[in-house]
């Protein structure tokens, strides 16, 4: 099953420490090289971003930063696991790497499996609270 890791903060946006971004590239290093890693990437600051939103029937192109943003996503990453519980392992040990070398970070870690891969679903199967 494929797994997307997607990274928040409630923080205001700060580049991860030397020591972070070494564990993480040794981390990234060994799941690609396990077959694993699909995919992953940190993102630029909101202020080099846009939204594109459908408001009253009209499109709208907003320029970052965005002063509502209660949450930054910082980055993802596409992994391809046997099951959810592998792919909570991996969420809690690259978690544990910002416990580590970034004190004083909190963040959040959402891990969701990606619908077509391995997982045969639809977005009407699952009903969402959101969407409830």
């Amino acid at each position: 099953m494929r797994f997307m890791s997607i990274v928040t903060s409630p923080q205001p946006m700060k580049a991860p420490t030397p020591a972070l971004m070494e564990a993480m590239g040794k981390l990234a290093e060994r799941e690609i090289k396990a077959g694993r890693m699909v995919d992953m990437g940190g993102l630029t600051p909101l202020q080099q971003g846009a939204r594109v939103s459908i408001e009253g029937g009209k499109l709208r192109v907003t320029d970052g930063p965005f002063v509502e943003a209660k949450e930054v996503v910082g980055g993802y990453a596409i992994f391809e696991f046997r099951d959810k519980a592998e792919a909570l392992a991996m969420a809690k040990e690259f978690m544990q790497l910002h416990l580590d070398h970034m004190p004083g970070w909190e963040g959040t870690c959402e891990l969701r499996a990606m619908a077509g891969h391995g997982l045969e679903t639809t977005c009407g199967d699952v009903e969402s609270p959101a969407h409830a």
